[in-house]
């Protein structure tokens, strides 16, 4: 009795979308970024939708499993986070970090440079932090589709087409490392800012079926 013949595996789409922030230790700016970016989508899409976008981050001089700054961590307080950054541990970029993902966000234009330093073959996913949510807010996003990863997709591609087109900006989110609190308040406030326009262009609030 003859066997049927063997039907090919079919490719299962990619069905994440993948953010790495970058900074200097990974203790500061971009576990900031990465908590308050991850906790803006849950509140607007709820938890299952939200997992569509894998938010992390690294540094490019991390002291690998260093906790994150108490002077940071204890900003993120008014957001419910403190706590939660407890059990964040540093990490560095490396191979394994940057593979397969879509958009790098450097907590400062230095750390965009150093990202593409190692890996030019990111120079069109890779942006300051403050530098993308600019460009995205800037853009005309009528036409991205309502699915979260590709509206994702859709805001990198409109955000490299537009970078470097209008006047000099100031993208910068000092490190705060060696400041007092005031120093690591001023950072948060500006990364939430950044955030929180981002997720606004990402999961807006009139598509896709989980935003509220």
């Amino acid at each position: 009795m003859s066997r049927p013949p063997q039907v090919p595996a079919q490719a299962v789409p990619d069905d994440r979308f993948r953010v790495l922030v970058v900074c200097t230790g990974n203790i500061c700016r971009s576990p900031a970024a990465e908590l308050l970016m991850r906790s803006l989508l849950v509140g607007r899409l709820g938890g299952r939708e939200a997992g569509r976008v894998e938010v992390g981050s690294a540094g490019v001089a991390a002291v690998v499993g260093s906790g994150m700054h108490p002077l940071s961590r204890a900003q993120l307080a008014p957001w419910g986070l403190d706590v939660r950054a407890e059990e964040f541990r540093a990490r560095r970029l490396d191979d394994a970090v940057v593979a397969e993902v879509d958009l790098v966000l450097g907590a400062d234009v230095r750390h965009r440079s150093a990202v593409l330093q190692c890996y030019p073959h990111l120079l069109d996913r890779t942006f300051a932090l403050r530098e993308f949510a600019r460009l995205v807010a800037a853009a005309d996003t009528t036409a991205l589709s309502p699915d979260l990863v590709k509206r994702g997709q859709g805001l990198v591609d409109l955000a490299r087409a537009t970078r470097g087109t209008g006047p000099p900006a100031d993208d910068a989110v000092p490190d705060p490392v060696r400041g007092p609190a005031a120093a690591h308040r001023d950072a948060v406030r500006r990364i939430f800012a950044a955030v929180h326009g981002i997720v606004d262009e990402l999961a807006p609030r009139t598509v896709g079926a989980g935003a509220q």
